[in-house]
C-alpha cells in the first residue's frame, strides 16, 4: 500500500518543504512558499492551496483575504522528495503586490522591458499565453485583454466570428499581408477563448500531434 504524501517528504529542521506553485494552463511560476504537516493536509482536503508562513508562525489560507485563491490541480513531489510542485487554476494575481506571478524582476532587480530572443519558433505563442494569464489576473485599466476579459465570453466569441470573416475576406481578395494580419488577430482571440476556458495551449498542441500520428487510412 503507498504511503501517505506527508511520509515520503523530507521535512527540513524546521518541520517545512518548500511548495513551488506553477500556473495550470500558462505554465509561468506564480510563487515559492512553504507547507508543514497541517498546511499540506488542509491543502489536500480542502482542494486549495494553504501554507505556513515562516513570518507570522501560522497558517494562512492562499487567497483567503484577498479573494484570490489557488485551486489545485496536481501536488507532486521530486525525486528527493524535498520540494512540492502544486499546479493550480489561479483566481486573480498570485503576488500580494498585484502582479499575476511573484517572478517579475530580472536578475538586475528591474523589470523586464524585452524577452530575450528564442530559439523556439513557437516562443511567441508561449510569450502571448503568458501575457493572456497577466492580464486576466491583474487586470490592467486600459488594456484591451482587460476589456475582453470584463465583457465576457459572449463578447470574446463575437470578436473570434469577426477575425473570422476578416481572414476569409483577406483570402478572397488575395491579400497576403491582410490575411497575416487578420489570422494574428484571430490566433490572439482564440487564445483569449482559451485561458477564459482554462485550456492550456499545449492541449491543443497535443491535440494537433494526435491528429498528426493517427493512421493514414487507404483510400
Amino acid at each position: 500500500m503507498t504511503q501517505p504524501i506527508a511520509e515520503q517528504i523530507k521535512w527540513n529542521d524546521d518541520g517545512l518543504v518548500p511548495a513551488i506553485v506553477q500556473d495550470a494552463v500558462s505554465k509561468e511560476v506564480l510563487m515559492l512558499a512553504y507547507m508543514n504537516r497541517e498546511s499540506l493536509q488542509k491543502s489536500l482536503e480542502s482542494g486549495e492551496t494553504w501554507f505556513w508562513s515562516r513570518s507570522r508562525s501560522e497558517l494562512w489560507h492562499k487567497g483567503g483575504t484577498s479573494g484570490h485563491t489557488q485551486q489545485i490541480e496536481s501536488l507532486r513531489y521530486d525525486c528527493d522528495g524535498d520540494t512540492l510542485l502544486v499546479q493550480v487554476r489561479q483566481n486573480g494575481a498570485a503576488c500580494h503586490t498585484g502582479a499575476y506571478s511573484c517572478f517579475y524582476r530580472d536578475a538586475d532587480g528591474e523589470l523586464p522591458q524585452d524577452k530575450l530572443p528564442q530559439p523556439d519558433r513557437f516562443a511567441p505563442l508561449s510569450s502571448l499565453e503568458e501575457t493572456i494569464a497577466k492580464r486576466q489576473a491583474e487586470r490592467p485599466e486600459g488594456s484591451y485583454t482587460t476589456y475582453l476579459f470584463d465583457k465576457g465570453l459572449d463578447k470574446i466569441l463575437k470578436k473570434i466570428g469577426e477575425e473570422s470573416a476578416e481572414v476569409i475576406i483577406g483570402g478572397k481578395n488575395g491579400d497576403k499581408a491582410e490575411i497575416r494580419c487578420e489570422a494574428a488577430d484571430l490566433i490572439f482571440h482564440l487564445m483569449v477563448l482559451l485561458r477564459e476556458q482554462e485550456i492550456p495551449l499545449d492541449d491543443v498542441l497535443k491535440e494537433l500531434e494526435f491528429r498528426h500520428r493517427k493512421p493514414v487510412k487507404d483510400k
